[in-house]
């Protein structure tokens, strides 16, 4: 099949790959323009332009893909279906009718749940034991077309949103793969998508990551799991951020002002929440590196009744 593909970020690498390598002919990548980015203002592209440019692919870089031009330069290009994954616009309904079989998206959850930005971490946050990839036929919705096909993946207790990340993006890939076939031999049945069951979720925010500790234990130790490694779970101590990059929730019930640091042992220090304790096995302090908190207490002094705001 002739395949316009639309991606940006990491996730969407894998299934760029996967498709080049099962012998499809992409005739055009559409990415996120080139954003200037750090201190230095250093121009960095995305990570699809990147995997496009290796394979000597053409690039096309819209600013807005619903202006009128970038609406003619994609009815330009001769396609029989686009593959989005994580592009980052909104595409509207002149862009989806283009392709003889319309426009088909890589959506990190088994819709109708999850649909929005950040459906990986949303569904560790969430205690979640599973999730998945659907394949979904496009409409001009926020991720409400027809379902194809879906794969469901095992949510671990040592999942973080990075390692969930990098699970789904392979199971994109792989799927991806196996329905463009079906499409093009009319096997699949498209499922309209169960209103009464479906769910959004947000863009992250560096804020989400500030740890309330009225919650429960377990609750923080999912947010802690999910915004590892960005935009990572926080607090702060004697006025400086502090980094919980690593946590566990205790079963035992114990009582005590929650934020209160109740024992400091060696390899962890447990920090009393609205229910449970927090066990914490690896942190940052402001201005230093990533490390054990066995690391973190030879030059830090931590004590039984400190206050973690």
């Amino acid at each position: 099949m002739k395949i316009v593909y639309m991606g940006t970020p990491d996730f969407s690498v894998g299934a760029l790959d996967a498709l080049i390598e099962a012998g499809h002919d992409i005739v055009m990548v559409v990415t996120q323009p080139d954003k200037p980015k750090g201190r230095g203002k250093e121009i960095q592209i995305s990570p699809v332009k990147e995997c496009a440019l290796k394979h000597d692919l053409p690039v096309y870089q819209p600013v807005r893909i619903r202006e009128p031009e970038a609406v003619e330069y994609m009815k330009s290009i001769d396609a029989d279906i686009y593959v989005v994954a994580a592009f980052g616009q909104i595409l509207p309904q002149e862009v989806l009718d283009i392709p003889k079989y319309g426009c088909v998206n890589i959506h990190a959850s088994l819709l109708p749940k999850y649909r929005g930005a950040a459906p990986i971490q949303q569904a560790i946050i969430d205690g979640e034991e599973y999730t998945g990839v659907t394949i979904m036929q496009m409409d001009a919705g926020m991720d409400t077309g027809d379902i194809l096909t879906q794969k469901k993946v095992e949510i671990t207790d040592e999942d973080t949103g990075g390692s969930l990340f990098d699970k789904l993006s392979k199971v994109g890939a792989e799927l991806i793969v196996e329905t463009l076939p079906m499409i093009e031999r009319g096997e699949i049945t498209p499922v309209k998508q169960d209103e009464e069951h479906s769910s959004k979720c947000g863009r992250l925010s560096k804020e989400m990551g500030r740890i309330n500790w009225n919650m429960s234990a377990k609750n923080i130790s999912n947010l802690v799991r999910a915004l590892n490694p960005w935009p990572s779970c926080f607090t702060k101590i004697d006025g400086k951020t502090l980094k919980i990059w690593s946590a566990w929730a205790t079963e035992e019930l114990y009582s005590g002002q929650p934020g209160i640091i109740e024992n400091v042992e060696k390899d962890f220090f447990e920090v009393n929440t609205g229910k449970g304790r927090l066990v914490c096995t690896e942190v940052q302090l402001e201005g230093k590196k990533r490390m054990s908190v066995r690391d973190f207490l030879l030059g830090y002094k931590l004590e039984k009744g400190m206050k973690l705001d």
